[in-house]
């Protein structure tokens, strides 16, 4: 292998990790704390032939690092990394395998799946022990340089304040693979999310920010690949600074940020799901493709009595450990570069229990949480949490910091359950309606800190959830063993899909109710992608394998009184502030009185009321008052509103429900048993007829 003459190789920095083009050559510094030797490997345009080698000529504080002049954007590179195997040390080297660079702003080329992929011969009795002088490099993905260079214009961020965000969680692929007026050359990528149809659509929606589901470059796993499946949901990432190559249009990252400009400039912000708990390289037996063979001792937590093995509290194989600086400088530097560069507006973070185990064991004052609270750049953009991990004690919804928002999965269970029937309900069901405040009022947390959701992409879509009592799992090749068995789910009387009359019209009143419940709750609702137009995956609660119709978005079959429903919920959503409020609702105070728990005699709830084991049927007024300056607008003048009358009857009888007040005058907005009823007025005193499982909004006049 031919190598650049010294002389082309100068000493370059360590403090910028990656590869940074200036415009006369490029900037390599690759961290690991037990390397004995790096190679930077340069290859020919097509990928295929790895053209010299350089030594990096320089090691400072644990950073390997050169500068080649005369170098270009679209140059191919990666790593070999030398030094001891020793996995019972925790230490994985192999310099036959080509890496890539954990800080890579690109990826070219497809992972190809082979034996030579693993530090160890596949199959020796010795497993991981042994070890394998395979070269891999041929059938690795290449790291591209990339110049960052981008306009931006005169567009600003959106910079929606928490209180008015609709969350729309979605698969950049999914969503736009069956969009009819998508050019076919352009489903499936990051440019279809800004075609003018689709952008329309979120728009007329009303939503403000769409979730993407991971885009950073990951790996589909092996099994999957030998039975005709790919990782779909992409939550086994293998560069955090990469957008996947399938997902580029153009193949240039640049796409990317087109894509944002033209969201925000249709007022929609961009929220990354992202995934920094575990990596594609699984556990001891799995492949080395980066971080394994660069400093497997750093990157991964290990277990401290033989790290051979590895500490998993992800249910993936491995952990990184945010606990050792230069990871934690690894994520912080990822999230800094979308927003800065990417321009992202926030983030979800995948498993965020295990960001935060310092050690072994959750701890809410973890590093990560101190880091990200006082950076200047990632403290002002939205952070949420997925409250949980796989490990001890890491269920931690209403544990997580000031600043950071969570996956509420107690308002999903509750909700759910209510409008299946379940008694018991009311209490917990009032609590989440309201913004969660026994969950998260403390430490001056808002209601926003819940982010509501009835159905994410981890489970049954609405339709399903009222379609199914099992899962239907088959198409993943796992016997039906995979997802969840309990989903708190009801079909309505019939398994999957019906020609029962009966049956399809209670699926879409169940459906308008569980909408209408979210959408009217206090926090912040997400939706799940293709909720809004009834969209299936026939009764499947784990397509994360299922790269193809059964979990693509079908516009084809949408409904379209369902989609006109969910928008005019957002309207009202949007254009009444009673529905979302920045402070968590108090009842009765010596100034006013914010919220009314009302029971179907028309009076307000009791004690009896609230501890009846029965009880399916719940009233809540909220007021609009805003005489105690609790509730004000940014330049501090009343928020006022309207007052409203929410009904819930999750009961399988009609229950007549009276009417609050005296001397005024209600008018229906929504009533999911029928919708004919809007604009129907009716007296304070008079019963309303609201009708077996049925919710009913009603305005005071």
């Amino acid at each position: 292998m031919p190598y650049l003459p010294r002389a082309r190789v100068w000493p370059g920095a360590p403090h910028r990790l990656g590869a940074t083009w200036d415009g006369a050559g490029a900037n390599f510094a690759l961290f690991s704390a037990h390397a004995e030797k790096v190679e930077l490997c340069l290859f020919d345009p097509s990928g295929e032939k790895e053209r010299e080698r350089i030594v990096l000529p320089e090691y400072t504080d644990e950073v390997w690092h050169g500068y080649v002049p005369d170098i270009l954007p679209g140059q191919l590179y990666g790593y070999r990394v030398y030094g001891p195997y020793d996995p019972h040390a925790g230490h994985r080297f192999n310099p036959h395998k080509l890496l890539i660079d954990p800080y890579a702003k690109a990826l070219k080329g497809g992972f190809r799946w082979s034996d030579a992929h693993f530090a160890y011969r596949v199959g020796h009795p010795r497993e991981d022990l042994s070890f394998d002088r395979r070269d891999n490099a041929r059938l690795m993905p290449k790291c591209e340089l990339v110049d960052t260079a981008f306009t931006w214009g005169r567009g600003r961020r959106p910079e929606t304040p928490w209180s008015q965000t609709v969350v729309y969680e979605a698969h950049a692929r999914g969503l736009t693979m069956l969009h009819p007026e998508i050019p076919e050359g352009r489903r499936g990528t990051i440019a279809a999310l800004a075609w003018p149809a689709m952008i329309e659509h979120l728009r007329a929606l009303g939503v403000t920010a769409i979730e993407l589901m991971p885009v950073h470059a990951f790996v589909d796993d092996r099994h999957l690949v030998e039975q005709g499946l790919r990782n779909y949901w992409g939550y086994n990432s293998i560069g955090f600074f990469a957008v996947e190559p399938r997902y580029l249009a153009t193949g240039r990252p640049s796409e990317f940020k087109a894509t944002v400009q033209r969201l925000h400039d249709a007022g929609i912000e961009v929220i990354l799901d992202v995934v920094y708990n575990h990596t594609a390289e699984g556990h001891h037996l799995g492949p080395t493709l980066s971080f394994k063979g660069i400093d497997n001792a750093s990157y991964y937590k290990l277990v401290p009595e033989d790290q051979r093995y590895y500490w998993d509290s992800t249910g993936c194989g491995n952990t990184l450990d945010l606990g050792h600086p230069r990871v934690l400088q690894l994520v912080l530097d990822s999230l800094r570069y979308w927003v800065s560069e990417m321009h992202v507006d926030g983030f979800r973070f995948d498993l965020t229990a295990s960001l935060a185990r310092d050690g072994f064991h959750y701890d809410p004052g973890a590093a990560f949480f101190d880091a990200v609270g006082q950076d200047p750049v990632l403290s002002s953009v939205k952070l949420i949490a997925e409250p949980w991990d796989l490990g001890h004690g890491g269920y931690r919804v209403g544990g997580f910091p000031p600043g950071w928002a969570e996956w509420n999965g107690r308002y999903r269970d509750v909700v759910r359950r209510f409008w299946k029937g379940e008694g018991g309900m009311v209490p917990e069901l009032a609590s989440r309606l309201t913004g969660s405040a026994d969950i998260f009022d403390h430490r001056g947390r808002r209601p926003w800190a819940s982010v509501n959701f009835i159905t994410a992409h981890d489970g049954f879509t609405l339709n399903d959830l009222v379609s199914y009592n099992d899962k239907h799992n088959q198409a993943n090749g796992e016997d039906n063993r995979d997802g969840a068995d309990d989903n708190e789910s009801w079909n309505c009387g019939a398994e999957g899909e019906t020609t029962d009359s009966e049956v399809l019209e209670l699926r879409r009143r169940q459906r308008r109710n569980l909408l209408a419940t979210l959408l009217l709750s206090q926090g912040v609702p997400m939706l799940l992608a293709g909720d809004e137009v009834g969209n299936s995956q026939h009764g499947n609660n784990n397509a994360y394998c299922q790269d193809n119709a059964l979990a693509w978005t079908d516009w084809e079959g949408s409904d379209p009184d369902l989609l006109a429903f969910v928008r005019r919920l957002l309207a009202i959503r949007r254009n009444h502030p009673v529905f979302h409020r920045p402070r968590f609702l108090r009842g009765r105070t010596v100034h006013g009185t914010d919220l009314v728990w009302v029971s179907p005699a028309g009076g307000e709830m009791t004690d009896e009321d609230w501890s009846f084991p029965e009880a399916r049927t719940l009233g809540l007024v909220y007021t609009g008052d805003t005489s105690d300056f609790y509730y004000t607008t940014a330049g501090g003048l009343p928020q006022r509103d309207l007052a409203f009358l929410l009904l819930f009857n999750a009961f399988w009888e009609p229950v007549p429900f009276t009417l609050p007040g005296a001397d005024r005058l209600w008018e229906v907005w929504v009533d999911t048993f029928d919708p004919l009823r809007q604009g129907h007025r009716h007296a304070s005193g008079d019963a309303y007829p609201l009708d077996a499982r049925s919710l009913a909004l009603l305005v005071r006049l």
